[in-house]
């Protein structure tokens, strides 16, 4: 029964943690515009070709 005193202080100190930690995510933005980043993966990119030195045409 004495193990009650130890599990009820860490059930606390686990939810105060989670608390903190999902307040912070919601105050640095972390859940905005999660929209763009479940589509981005459709389009395509559009990044500019670079060749290396063995694919130049002499």
């Amino acid at each position: 029964m004495n193990i009650i005193f130890v599990l009820i202080p860490i059930a606390i100190l686990f939810v105060v943690i989670a608390a903190l930690v999902f307040f912070w995510a919601i105050r640095s933005e972390q859940f905005e515009d999660l929209d763009r980043q479940g589509s981005s993966i459709l389009f395509d990119e559009h990044t500019p070709e670079h060749k290396s030195e063995h694919d130049r045409q002499p």
